[in-house]
């Protein structure tokens, strides 16, 4: 996929074996997460544009470099999504945090909506929309034509794992979005979750079933 990158920074894979791990307890998993959502909040925003602002130092004026305007956005794919906000916010406080709410049928494996609350300048936002998982690819898919509806612009996907399943339905209906992730494993199993996966992330984060 073109428009695929997959973040291989040796911190970045170091954690996410670590959630992975079953033994793994729910605080450490959403540390864990609050951890990676930075490092992949970092990357990912090495696109933002910059420009020229005079500053004086202590010793004299320097020209430095600042990200114009209101610019940032997130918007969470509930619920598991929640689990990556506050490491985004930490290195861009000012973000703006949208959340859509999705449940996925277990018959169709298709996503229902239930909840959909967006800042109200989506269209001057760079928006990064987050969930942990990209399985079968359609519930990011359902989000991302609701933000382009509301006039989206310039978006991209942030997920520490991701499915071929998922990158191809991806691929086939948003190939203009870039889609930011850890790892593309192997395939989803008949009910939908990533092999070999790291389980339901909402559930480890929350410690329900």
């Amino acid at each position: 996929m073109k428009n695929l990158i997959v973040l291989k920074h040796p911190l970045i894979q170091h954690k996410l074996t670590l959630l992975r791990d079953r033994n793994t307890s729910s605080k450490d998993f959403r540390d864990l997460l609050d951890e990676l959502s930075t490092l992949m909040a970092y990357e990912v925003t090495r696109q933002l544009p910059t420009q020229n602002h005079k500053v004086r130092t202590p010793l004299m004026t320097a020209i430095g470099k600042i990200i114009p305007g209101k610019m940032l956005g997130v918007v969470v794919i509930l619920r598991a999504g929640l689990g990556m906000v506050d490491g985004i916010l930490k290195l861009v406080p000012g973000a703006k945090v949208g959340h859509v709410g999705l449940y996925r049928d277990p018959k169709t494996l298709r996503p229902v909506q239930y909840f959909c609350k967006l800042p109200p300048d989506i269209p001057k936002r760079f928006l990064i929309v987050v969930d942990p998982m990209l399985a079968t690819g359609y519930s990011a898919s359902a989000t991302i034509d609701l933000l382009k509806k509301a006039g989206a612009k310039n978006l991209v996907l942030m997920c520490l794992l991701s499915a071929p399943e998922g990158v191809r339905v991806m691929k086939r209906l948003h190939p203009d979005v870039t889609v930011f992730t850890c790892a593309v494993d192997k395939r989803l199993n008949s009910h939908g979750y990533i092999l070999p996966g790291l389980g339901d992330a909402g559930d480890r984060l929350f410690g329900t079933r």
